[in-house]
């Protein structure tokens, strides 16, 4: 093995030929990965990444939200609102999975509103012109 795989990157060697692979080859193999995958499953992953992300925003993962390093509401807000357009605009897709999607997607627009000094009207809140008002 070259250094190349501790990279980082899994497709930087071959593992038939015990080679590097070209980039086109590396593209071509992520390419037809992503072709196997079906819509709902991108979907619902995206939808996963971006609950953690404002999970994450929130401060929801320490102890003490309020002192929470990572603590940013107004990136929140926009990752909560990027989450609630994506639900809107996929729930015909998600069949089974929207349910859940949309139960955390809702139980994250409450917490930036208990998160937040100066709340925002229901309604007013990240994502709620997509979703309706959350209380």
């Amino acid at each position: 093995m070259t250094d190349d795989a501790f990279s980082g990157n899994p497709l930087s060697e071959d593992p038939l030929s015990e080679g590097p692979l070209s980039e086109g080859q590396a593209t071509a193999n992520q390419v037809r990965e992503l072709a196997d995958i079906p819509a709902v499953e991108v979907i619902s992953r995206a939808a996963v990444m971006l609950m953690s992300s404002a999970a994450e925003k929130l401060g929801l993962s320490d102890q003490n939200p309020d002192d929470s390093p990572h603590r940013d509401l107004d990136e929140a807000r926009r990752v909560i609102t990027a989450l609630a357009g994506l639900v809107t605009a996929s729930v015909e897709y998600l069949g089974p999975h929207a349910g859940p999607i949309r139960e955390g997607l809702q139980s994250l627009q409450r917490a930036f509103r208990e998160s937040s000094a100066h709340p925002d009207e229901p309604g007013k809140g990240p994502g709620e012109k997509y979703t309706g008002p959350v209380y």
